[in-house]
């Protein structure tokens, strides 16, 4: 019987070694620079991921020994602050959406200092070409976390006709390999997708470096702690309270919620 653990291991190690070789030789450089540069001038990061590479932005915003000036920018928001219905997030029609983007970019109180970082395997679905043309247009720098081997093999989908990695300022390759899946099975089938894995790994090297890149500069890095240790909730609550509403972290809808559409 086939020994799958050490094969899927093989697969992730070889990428994640190839990932770090990378940053080693300073090809993150250029992303840290732009979201260092950003919190410095007091910006903020906006994350933008659908489907799985959700999970990129959720890496980026919002979690311990995370930095705090961070958004997670999420479809499911149109539902929660903005005027989509719940059945709307059923399947991939809002992913594969370009109109959805322009009411999803008008939920956040997006300052001229922020910097956006756009996750997608594939990337060309129609609410991620469409968020990075939308951020250009504003003049926000753009980075894209994308597979290469992927997005070069299918067609964009977008009106514009571009690909992800075609418009932003810097792009992250994170390694997948078509389909993304790395593991044969017979008859076809295959498994053991990476994706989710490398994106982490690039998600908190460039974190790592940002912090280090501020704390270098002579800042104090401002990173979430644990709320689950002594005083967590202190310091972060603190540290949360200079960005005010221009980050957002599970605030409820209602007649005072400054994320609801018009209230910005």
């Amino acid at each position: 019987m086939p020994d799958h653990v050490t094969g899927f291991h093989a697969e992730i190690s070889t990428r994640l070694d190839a990932l770090a070789a990378e940053a080693r030789a300073g090809g993150l450089d250029a992303a840290i620079a732009l979201m260092s540069d950003a919190i410095a001038t007091g910006g903020v990061i906006q994350a933008f991921g659908t489907g799985h590479s959700q999970a990129f932005a959720m890496e980026i915003a919002g979690r311990a020994g995370g930095l705090i000036p961070t958004n997670n920018i999420r479809l499911f928001d149109l539902v929660l602050y903005g005027s989509r219905e719940p059945a709307d997030l059923v399947g991939a029609g809002m992913e594969r959406d370009p109109s959805v983007v322009q009411e999803l970019y008008e939920l956040y109180p997006i300052h001229p200092s922020d910097v956006f970082i756009i996750a997608s395997n594939s990337g060309v679905n129609g609410s991620i070409v469409g968020m990075a043309l939308t951020a250009k247009e504003h003049g926000h720098p753009v980075i894209a976390v994308t597979s290469l081997a992927h997005t070069m093999a299918v067609a964009p989908k977008h009106p514009s006709g571009k690909r992800l990695s075609e418009i932003a300022d810097v792009v992250i390759d994170n390694h997948a390999p078509y389909g993304d899946t790395t593991i044969e099975l017979g008859s076809g089938v295959k498994a053991g997708a990476v994706s989710s894995i490398t994106a982490a790994f690039i998600a908190q090297l460039l974190t790592v470096g940002v912090t280090d890149r501020l704390a270098a500069g002579g800042a104090l890095p401002p990173v979430y702690i644990s709320a689950n240790i002594p005083e967590g909730d202190e310091h972060n609550h603190a540290l949360e309270a200079r960005y005010g509403n221009r980050i957002k972290r599970g605030v409820a809808p209602g007649p005072d919620n400054p994320w609801k559409v018009g209230q910005q």
